[in-house]
């Protein structure tokens, strides 16, 4: 015979055990529950892969097309002043894209560009555009009116550009100013006119360059 009490005890036992999971204290001292948080499901996952593919593709696309890339710290603006450099920069012709770091260095890999994945640390964004002066020019006026954006480099091209390199093709002229100097500098035939320019955009920002250094020889 069992005593009396025991057959309470080993009902009691055959209940399975709570699992009690970490609690927080709240004002007061009182224990709140605790918050749980599920793993992404496969589909979840698998829309997330997608969701980052479309964003390289889309990277690798706009390094290969751009002719210049800006790249800046971002922190500290508002919204309202991000907006604003968009907004400067569509009118000149260019661009701006905020991305993730990781994605932006993957997208650079096989580019022309890929000498600005060093730069790409922390708060970063980059301004692009196919003229060559017109990143430049927008991210270098809109440094001036917001100290807390600050230009890191870029590259045209394979060629690397530094803070300063920036700043000196941002006090070049447009493209379209590069092509009408071009027309009353350039003395030779109309088909070579023509060529000249009509030639892309880093060939036309060395012929200028070449005609002021010769022009101040003389």
């Amino acid at each position: 015979m069992l005593r009396r009490g025991t057959g309470m005890r080993l009902a009691l036992a055959s209940k399975p055990s709570a699992v009690l999971l970490p609690s927080s204290t709240g004002r007061g001292g009182m224990s709140q529950p605790a918050v749980s948080f599920r793993p992404p499901t496969w589909k979840e996952q698998t829309v997330d892969r997608a969701a980052k593919q479309e964003s390289i593709t889309t990277l690798n696309g706009v390094f290969k097309s751009s002719n210049v890339v800006v790249v800046a710290h971002y922190a500290g603006l508002t919204v309202a002043q991000m907006q604003a450099l968009r907004t400067q920069a569509r009118q000149a012709g260019a661009s701006v894209k905020v991305a993730k770091n990781r994605l932006a260095k993957i997208a650079l890999e096989g580019t022309d560009v890929a000498s600005i994945a060093p730069l790409l640390k922390g708060p970063t964004v980059i301004a692009y555009s196919g003229d060559p002066i017109a990143a430049p020019k927008v991210t270098s006026d809109f440094a001036k009116a917001n100290e807390k954006f600050v230009i890191l480099g870029g590259a045209m091209g394979k060629t690397a550009l530094n803070p300063d390199g920036v700043k000196a093709l941002a006090s070049l002229p447009s493209l379209d100013e590069l092509r009408a100097k071009l027309v009353g500098l350039i003395v030779a035939p109309a088909t070579k006119i023509a060529q000249v320019v009509n030639a892309p955009a880093a060939k036309l920002a060395r012929v200028v360059q070449a005609y002021a250094a010769k022009s101040e020889a003389a």
